[in-house]
């Protein structure tokens, strides 16, 4: 057995037995990882700040890998809002009696153990350590080279809680950052029993085509906004400006408004604010040729569309119709979040009804794709597939189930 199948072993065998803790046990272990974070805040910006000066500020990965006090803080209470939420784990989801008798009950039941591969996140090793120890699920963490230094930091705090506590920390185990190890988590068929990817479309594309274990994509937005004819200009103003710039390094930032041809006499005021803010616009022809000039406003080409920025970019594509924009959203959305700004209450409930999207917004921001704002708590990841979870992947996500049946002696 190698290294990494050694490691593998003992956490899958370490949790076994997180189920079985009480549940009061894990909230006292969360409230401990808030206090032991704020007492190690200085270690942990201190090992952030190795990992940023090897970074170029330009990079978008960059806001991502960003630690300061205002977000370790933030996070503190993201943890002791897991702490608030009930357990996940023992739920009867169905029940129902047989006419012979048998009383059958779907109870949750842990995933077991989970994989999660991520990029420059640090903020990611506390997010989902805290769901995984309430869920029930043992851990195997992946970060990149970039954020290496927090992580390991972060780690220490999670393992030293654990101890403290007397709680299996083999059950929670941060991978080195080299390839082998990448490889060896996507090989651990015997181990691990979900691989969750959180990061660019290239980081998933590779995980789902070279993993051998169950995947749940996470993580890419190419997201999509499109402004009706029929729609509120002070509204969409807002809304556009909010979804493009309150964070344009996450997954649920704007990256393609779409106009109808006949607002195009306000795409001017509708993008002021984001010049301002200093986004880099990419338009085609016809949204360009009503645009002032500006050294941020350029004409898109093809390779603008379809493309997540996570930067202070955007493309705008203008259409004849809602059925055109349907179609272009169609082509172009990795089915994270969709939205659309308008007045008429048949398009929508067209654009509600066709859009094929995890999250599809109302006259509202996608900024709110999000865990914590879903009132879920902390998140691993939104998925956009299909299978077992879509959308904020909280606790509940990180449960499945088993078919639990008495019997009085029945035999078929």
């Amino acid at each position: 057995m190698n290294h990494f199948q050694d490691t593998f072993a003992k956490l899958k065998e370490a949790s076994k037995s997180l189920s079985r803790i009480h549940p009061d046990l894990i909230n006292a272990a969360l409230e401990h990882l808030a206090d032991n974070t704020l007492a190690s805040m200085g270690d942990i910006l201190e090992a952030n700040e190795r990992d940023l000066v090897k970074m170029q500020k330009s990079d978008p990965k960059y806001d991502r890998l960003l630690l300061n006090e205002d977000r370790i803080r933030s996070i503190v209470s993201e943890i002791l809002q897991i702490k608030s939420l009930p357990s996940p784990l023992g739920k009867s989801i169905e029940s129902r009696s047989l006419d012979n008798g048998l009383q059958l009950n779907k109870i949750s039941v842990p995933l077991g153990v989970l994989g999660v591969i991520y990029e420059a996140r640090p903020n990611v090793t506390f997010d989902v350590f805290c769901i995984a120890l309430k869920s029930g699920n043992g851990l195997v963490l992946k970060g990149s080279s970039d954020a290496a230094e927090s992580n390991e930091a972060i780690i220490k705090v999670i393992h030293r809680t654990l101890a403290q506590l007397e709680l299996p920390k083999e059950a929670f185990t941060l991978l080195p950052t080299d390839r082998s190890a990448t490889k060896a988590l996507l090989e651990a068929v015997d181990f691990v029993d979900i691989i969750i990817p959180r990061g660019s479309q290239n980081l998933i594309n590779y995980v789902r085509e070279h993993a051998k274990v169950p995947v749940i994509e996470t993580g890419a937005g190419i997201v999509h906004c499109y402004f009706d004819e029929s729609a509120d200009l002070a509204m969409g103003k807002a809304i556009i400006h909010n979804a493009k710039t309150r964070r344009p390094s996450v997954c649920n930032s704007l990256d393609c408004l779409i106009i109808h041809q006949n607002r195009l006499s306000d795409l001017q005021e509708l993008v002021e604010d984001l010049l301002e803010s200093g986004v880099e616009i990419f338009a085609d022809q016809q949204a360009l040729e009503v645009l002032e000039a500006n050294d941020q406003i350029k004409a898109a080409n093809q390779t603008h569309f379809g493309t997540e920025f996570l930067a202070l970019k955007m493309s705008i594509k203008t259409v004849k119709s809602i059925d055109e924009a349907l179609k272009h959203i169609d082509r172009y959305s990795s089915k994270h979040s969709e939205s659309i700004i308008s007045n008429s209450s048949q398009n929508q409930e067209l654009f509600l009804h066709v859009v094929d999207a995890a999250a599809v917004y109302v006259n509202a921001s996608t900024a709110f794709t999000d865990g914590n704002q879903f009132g879920m708590g902390a998140e691993i990841g939104i998925s956009t597939q299909k299978l077992h979870a879509r959308g904020p992947m909280a606790l509940p996500e990180l449960t499945s189930y088993k078919w639990v049946i008495r019997g009085t002696g029945q035999i078929r």
